[in-house]
């Protein structure tokens, strides 16, 4: 079922920049999906380097079991990445698991690589057989398709209940040489921390190995992709995939302008994944301060932004900060009442402990009408700090949830 483009989507898909050793293919395959293409094939060149990151759900589909097995694996040899939407293949017991190699063997025969370079993702209704024999038919279609610039077609065919197609790019300079990185991510619903929350591929001409770019991606991951939050369900089939072609031959293990690039892409992603939450008419930024401890000032922030309550109020518009605060206290980290400041965007609301003198309904209201908010808390006990984003609970998430399986 199709849903109206979020009202925070950006106005186009970006520009993004072929990046070498990296071609693209898609197809219509009817996993789920009439009349869309709903698989996604990329082929990496020889020895590209290929790291991870991956939901930690102990439901997690095979998919994902068998991308954790091969993602230590040696950088030899072209590698792929095949992903299907409509059927995640998660909760499919052995099925599951057969449909995986079947599928591994089959773009291994397809492209000649080794089937332990092959990656697979499959993302869309749980509990449900995934006819892979569909998707296997069609990888000689996709074989013979595969195009360096086809990475905006590959960012439409894994799209679920995602409104829009998500991209990012950067590029740096390495000793005169261009660096390029590009990415593409799904995602809109079953979105909470506990890896990335959806569907990440990143693709760089960098050369890297595959050590420090597990390392890099994965501390990126938790100030990114773990710092976001749609409905706070954590999904099955969570896969974040990193590849280093190396094709540019410019060295960037201790380059810092590249770990900052790789971050901005990475937000960017993630920021787009919050703009298009199922039903979402507001983007909120969540900072928390003044925390015992930077652990306590997630805690708090991701309390927050997981409330029915406050994300209900910020959907009607309403200044309710006496949910924050009640967020607050539900958290878990430590916090003294007669501490806590609570300011909507520049606004104080609260302050030491009650509401502040200043206090005025009706700009805060005006504030409120805003599509971008931020929600502001100073606990006064420490130097803890954490940002995370959300957005707001609407009736359309109801809608769009009600029928995904119709």
């Amino acid at each position: 079922m199709a849903h109206k483009v979020s009202p925070l989507a950006p106005a186009s898909f970006p520009a993004l920049p072929e990046i070498p050793g990296v071609r693209f293919a898609t197809a219509q395959a009817g996993v789920k999906y009439q009349g869309r293409t709903d698989v996604m094939l990329a082929e990496l060149a020889e020895g590209t380097a290929v790291a991870g990151v991956f939901t930690r759900s102990a439901t997690r589909s095979a998919n994902v079991l068998d991308c954790q097995d091969k993602i230590g694996g040696p950088s030899e040899g072209r590698a792929a990445i095949l992903v299907n939407s409509g059927n995640s293949n998660a909760f499919t017991g052995r099925n599951g698991t057969e449909a995986v190699a079947a599928l591994s063997d089959g773009v291994a025969q397809a492209l000649g690589v080794e089937a332990s370079r092959v990656f697979t993702s499959s993302t869309g209704v749980i509990g449900e057989p995934l006819p892979h024999a569909r998707i296997t038919a069609k990888l000689a279609e996709l074989s013979g398709a595969l195009d360096p610039a086809g990475i905006e077609a590959a960012a439409k065919a894994i799209m679920t209940t995602d409104t829009f197609p998500k991209g990012a790019s950067a590029e740096i300079d390495v000793g005169g040489t261009p660096v390029r990185i590009a990415g593409i991510a799904k995602g809109s619903g079953m979105i909470a921390p506990d890896m990335g929350t959806m569907l990440v591929y990143i693709f760089t001409d960098a050369q890297i190995a595959r050590g420090p770019l597990q390392a890099l991606v994965g501390e990126i991951a938790d100030r990114t992709f773990n710092c976001i939050t749609v409905d706070s369900d954590t999904s099955t089939s969570d896969t974040l995939l990193c590849a280093a072609t190396g094709a540019s031959g410019a060295d960037v293990s201790e380059e810092a302008a590249f770990a900052e690039a790789l971050e901005a892409v990475m937000l960017d992603l993630a920021h787009q994944v919050v703009r298009d939450g199922e039903g979402a008419t507001k983007f909120v930024t969540v900072e928390v301060a003044g925390a015992a401890s930077h652990a306590d000032a997630r805690k708090v922030a991701m309390a927050i932004a997981n409330s029915p309550l406050v994300k209900t109020a910020i959907a009607g518009e309403d200044a309710n900060w006496g949910r924050v605060v009640m967020a607050v206290g539900k958290s878990g980290a430590t916090a003294d009442r007669d501490r806590l400041s609570i300011r909507f965007g520049d606004i104080v609301v609260a302050e030491n402990g009650w509401r502040a003198p200043s206090y005025s309904e009706e700009e805060t209201s005006a504030y409120m009408k805003r599509p971008e908010l931020t929600i502001g808390v100073d606990l006064g006990l420490g130097e803890g700090r954490a940002t995370v984003w959300t957005c707001d609970l609407t009736h359309g998430y109801i809608d769009i949830n009600a029928d995904y399986r119709s």
